[in-house]
């Protein structure tokens, strides 16, 4: 099993819940508001007057064969609209229950 954790501006979030739903990720959980900048481009999610958009983040645990079609739409997704910004990771599940 793996995580994948997708942080987005929110002007992504039904795009984001499309590439879910079709490669049969059903569960997630996510943060509605969270704030961040890129780590090369982009402008600020922090929610104030000056940089006003903010961020979702979605983690998501996904069978292993799962990752690479979710990060490649992700990836295609975020190169659509670059300037609102996408990222996603991806890391190994040791236990769940």
């Amino acid at each position: 099993m793996k995580a994948i954790m997708i942080s987005f501006d929110q002007a992504h979030y039904e795009n984001v819940i499309a590439v879910l739903d079709r490669s049969n990720a059903r569960g997630f959980t996510m943060m509605e508001q969270t704030q961040g900048r890129g780590s090369v481009n982009g402008d600020p999610h922090y929610g104030s007057h000056a940089w006003p958009s903010m961020c979702s983040t979605i983690i998501t645990i996904v069978e292993d064969n799962q990752v690479e079609p979710i990060l490649t739409r992700l990836k295609q997704l975020d190169e659509e609209s670059k300037m609102l910004g996408l990222r996603a990771f991806s890391w190994n599940i040791e236990q769940s229950i």
